[in-house]
């Protein structure tokens, strides 16, 4: 399962996830980043370099966040 950035992203946008993604599969979608669902290889490292902790598996994203999940797949044409 891919990842997925939830709310605490909105307008902090820290670029720390960016630098340590390996595939290069975190894009600026306007008011937070996004993660290209078919691109991340789910390697995690983006998770500890996050520091508003925004980013969960897809399957762990908290309650009342699953609409990013949704964000993500429309953001990205899927």
């Amino acid at each position: 399962m891919p990842h997925v950035i939830v709310s605490p992203c909105i307008g902090v946008k820290d670029q720390a996830c960016t630098e340590v993604c390996p595939v290069e599969c975190i894009y600026d979608g306007g008011d937070q980043f996004l993660i290209h669902p078919d691109e991340c290889i789910d390697c995690g490292a983006c998770v500890p370099a996050c520091p508003v902790s925004a980013i969960f598996p897809e399957e762990d994203v908290p309650g009342g966040e699953e609409d990013f999940i949704v964000k993500n797949r429309v953001y990205f044409g899927l």
